[in-house]
């Protein structure tokens, strides 16, 4: 079991809105989990609650990937405020998990990591 978290590089955001972006996410997919799948949550948590952070190169990199992952394994989209660095409705990061690992991997094998 594990959650991926997956940045926007292009938007070259500092590092303390893209962690903060990154916990967005995080949370934001396990809330989607612990809500619908709580058996799938908790042996998230039981097992040290593994996440990796990986990157694409665009919104709409992100957006395919979404369009792709959402058929099969939970996962949650994060969009800016906008009261700092990007626009407001900006889409920032995708939350994808706590869920299998083969099933994730499945759409994020080829990724960089952050």
């Amino acid at each position: 079991m594990k959650q991926v978290i997956v940045i926007r590089g292009d938007l070259k955001l500092g590092k303390g809105k893209m962690a903060a972006h990154v916990a967005h996410a995080s949370l934001a997919a396990y809330r989607k989990v612990k809500a619908k799948y709580p058996e799938a949550a908790e042996e998230w948590e039981a097992w040290g609650e593994k996440k990796v952070v990986v990157k694409v190169e665009s919104e709409g990199a992100l957006l395919e990937l979404f369009e792709k992952v959402k058929r099969e394994v939970p996962c949650e989209l994060i969009k800016d405020a906008g009261l700092t660095q990007i626009e407001p409705g900006t889409i920032t990061a995708l939350g994808i998990g706590p869920w299998e690992d083969a099933k994730i991997d499945k759409f994020t094998k080829g990724l960089k990591l952050l």
